[in-house]
């Protein structure tokens, strides 16, 4: 009904979107010590559009921070839970109740960009040091555009609000799992209008790899940033009562003790009226075989093992970065599942799986097999393919 009004640039389908650390800056060379100029620092003020924010992190501490810059005016649209501070300054939902994340995902994202420094930091007492943000005296407004997904006509208003606002940068880590056209993407369209007041645009390229042409976002005006891997490694050991370890890239919480106690079962030993590969895969299995076992899949049947009380599992897998399960598990290269293969159907086959620990990987950085990537052999101007690099 908007259409043919003067002022009415364009109207299109208000589309869904899907939203998309303590050692990666020091990994990217930004170490704790270096130089810093905090009061220069502290005058930036970064608009985050996502899930919201969690305030009563320590990572949005206001302690140490001067007053509210005097080029902010936004407000904030807080409530007798929550309130601004000198750090998170401003806030702002859209079909919300509350700023309150209640995804994870905007704490998390709004950390990454300027989280204080919290030491002591850990998962599970992995991964220990001091978690910080990029700009760890840079001030935070939040902009409530997702929940469990995003409206693009919310994203498209958080852009404009941001921009009114007065944010010098703009932090967006959700997007379409496809292209779209330019004069109807959002991302775009916000960016290119925030580019236009001299504000930054820093956007996830997505996490729908490693298959080709996944990254929505192709205008240039934006930075989109894939994911990568960091020298911090994650690993898991299975240890085998004839004394062989394999080492796999599980991120295990549970300790079965050191021990290796636990008999171990290849899925094939099952009799089942199910197919071969639905047997190997753990998917049709005899719940009263797997109780208390470690049972060896060649995919992921963490639900099926869970569900009929498998001590463990082992699992072949491509995956390059570390997953949680909720039993212990570990997942094996192709090379490694061959051994673990062979030693289950051996007599007395008994295993361990050990709670996991930190590594180092000489080969990082490389690009993880989740992120989203463009096509192979081809040069991207703006939103056009224009030739063959190959």
């Amino acid at each position: 009904m908007y259409k043919g009004i003067k002022e009415v640039l364009s109207v299109f389908p208000s589309k869904k979107c899907q939203l998309h650390t303590t050692r990666s800056w020091d990994f990217m060379g930004f170490a704790e010590n270096i130089t810093r100029n905090p009061t220069l620092e502290s005058d930036i003020i970064i608009g985050v559009l996502d899930s919201g924010i969690w305030p009563e992190s320590k990572s949005f501490s206001d302690r140490g921070l001067g007053p509210v810059p005097k080029k902010w005016k936004g407000t904030c649209q807080g409530n007798q839970s929550f309130t601004c501070n000198r750090k998170i300054i401003g806030a702002r939902i859209y079909d919300s109740d509350t700023i309150r994340d209640d995804e994870g995902h905007g704490t998390h994202t709004s950390s990454t960009a300027a989280g204080k420094k919290v030491r002591g930091a850990s998962f599970h007492n992995l991964a220990n040091g001091t978690a910080r943000g990029g700009a760890p005296s840079s001030r935070i407004a939040a902009y409530k555009v997702c929940e469990s997904s995003c409206s693009g006509a919310d994203i498209l208003a958080g852009f404009d609000d941001a921009i009114a606002d007065g944010v010098d940068i703009i932090t967006i880590s959700s997007g379409y799992l496809r292209p779209q056209k330019l004069a109807e993407d959002i991302y775009a369209i916000g960016s290119f209008h925030a580019m236009a007041n001299g504000i930054v645009v820093v956007n996830s390229a997505g996490n729908a790899g490693p298959v080709e042409a996944t990254i929505h976002q192709l205008a240039p005006w934006l930075i989109s940033v894939g994911a990568s891997s960091i020298d911090r490694m994650v690993i898991d050991k299975v240890v085998l009562k004839d004394g062989r370890t394999l080492i796999g890239r599980s991120l295990n919480l549970y300790s079965m003790g050191r021990e290796p106690k636990y008999p171990v079962t290849y899925a094939s030993k099952f009799d089942s009226n199910c197919s071969d590969d639905l047997i190997r895969k753990c998917e049709c299995i005899d719940k009263d075989l797997v109780r208390g076992k470690i049972v060896v899949c060649t995919s992921d049947a963490e639900y099926y093992l869970r569900e009929y009380g498998a001590a463990g599992m082992i699992f072949n897998t491509t995956i390059d970065y570390p997953k949680s399960y909720w039993l212990p598990a570990l997942s094996l290269t192709s090379q490694d599942f061959v051994q673990i293969e062979a030693y289950a159907n051996t007599a007395g086959a008994r295993a361990t799986i050990l709670e996991s620990e930190d590594g180092k990987d000489p080969l990082a950085p490389v690009v993880v097999s989740f992120s989203s990537r463009e096509r192979k052999n081809t040069i991207i101007i703006g939103n056009r393919q224009i030739g063959d690099s190959s």
